[in-house]
């Protein structure tokens, strides 16, 4: 039997990737470094291939992938493009970058608490998704 707190940790695990991704995609071309945008490109493909493996397991459960709101959308790109039309550097990216993956850090350790009912295979995702993301802070530390 599927448990509902599977597929609510699932779904949060997969709306996380996408907003990672959607911001990775809105910066990108904004990054000066190639290094920096080598590193930028890498945690992209890490989260799709997490997002596709998410995305299976929730076809598995016979549950349709959401999408992440238009507002939170919308204020994820406002924010960005305002901060980065202030100062358009490498380090106004890296900031913005941070400060997304500190607060997916933040969130999926509260539902991971919150959905302690569900299966270990989705909360192997979700702690693979904190771990990119802890490991992505890390890896641009030198361009803040």
């Amino acid at each position: 039997m599927i448990n509902s707190d599977t597929i609510d940790l699932l779904q949060q695990c997969n709306l996380g990737i996408k907003m990672g991704v959607t911001t990775i995609d809105d910066v990108l071309d904004k990054v000066d470094s190639v290094d920096f945008r080598s590193i930028l490109n890498s945690s992209k493909e890490e989260h799709q291939r997490l997002g596709s493996e998410t995305h299976e397991m929730l076809n598995n459960y016979q549950d349709e992938a959401k999408e992440p709101s238009p507002m939170a959308k919308t204020m994820s790109w406002m924010k960005s493009n305002i901060m980065i039309s202030m100062k358009d550097s490498d380090n106004t990216i890296a900031d913005l970058i941070t400060d997304g993956c500190n607060m997916g850090v933040k969130t999926l350790n509260k539902y991971l608490n919150q959905y302690t009912a569900a299966e270990e295979k989705a909360k192997d995702i979700a702690k693979k998704l904190i771990n990119m993301e802890e490991k992505l802070t890390v890896d641009i530390r030198q361009y803040l």
